[in-house]
């Protein structure tokens, strides 16, 4: 599972760092409670050009009527995705990285309390999500919106969650991407056990609406 993300690199660098023509319509940063249906920095390629732009979080399938029309999308289970009709075409034809500096986990104590943890990359890189994205139009709404793809957590992981979003390595993106052909179906798996860390923060970030930095300071 990945619900809720910090993003602190700034644009310019992201587009750099990517080799990505940015838009002009980026999200704000930093942002270090970036929420579902908030948008989040993609980057994506038609074959031969990257670009870096902004998506909804939460893909919504082409059928929906609504954007509200069915369940909140977030996330694509990497076991499935190819089968999934809401997926499956997006999954073929339309993979894209997701980034962010950060994400968060909860665990519950003995009271039922929610408790956060932010999980960064061991090394200090960014992180690179794979998702797949969607085009939906709605009357004069069109939305570009994406899902993150989640497979089985590894040990570290495992010690607060079942789950975790699949990490990709800089080699990966172009695979992923599909600027390497096929076989990125075998990029769905957890990370290796070394490539993330994770501390406890402040419940403050239970709340949608929080912001700061001290989001994402330790907390004992």
């Amino acid at each position: 599972m990945c619900g809720r993300i910090a993003v602190t690199l700034p644009p310019d660098a992201m587009a750099q760092l990517f080799a990505a023509a940015p838009a002009n319509d980026l999200p704000h940063v930093p942002n270090f409670n970036v929420c579902p249906t908030d948008p989040v920095h993609v980057v994506r390629s038609d074959g031969s050009q990257r670009s870096l732009g902004a998506m909804r979080w939460g893909f919504i399938p082409q059928w929906y009527k609504k954007p509200n029309d069915g369940p909140l999308l977030i996330n694509a289970r990497a076991e499935t995705i190819a089968d999934k009709p809401a997926f499956r075409s997006a999954c073929r034809d339309r993979r894209c990285v997701v980034l962010a500096t950060g994400f968060y986990e909860w665990t519950k104590d003995a009271d039922g309390n929610r408790l956060p943890w932010y999980i960064t990359r061991r090394d200090g890189a960014p992180l690179t999500f794979a998702a797949i994205w969607q085009d939906w139009e709605g009357g004069d709404t069109r939305l570009r919106t994406c899902a993150i793809v989640t497979t089985g957590a590894n040990a570290t992981m495992s010690a607060i969650h079942h789950r975790m979003p699949v990490v990709l390595e800089p080699e990966q993106l172009s695979l992923w991407l599909g600027e390497e052909g096929k076989g990125a179906a075998r990029l769905m798996q957890p990370a290796p056990e070394d490539t993330l860390q994770m501390h406890r923060v402040s419940t403050a970030v239970n709340s949608n609406r929080a912001e700061g930095p001290e989001l994402i300071e330790p907390f004992e």
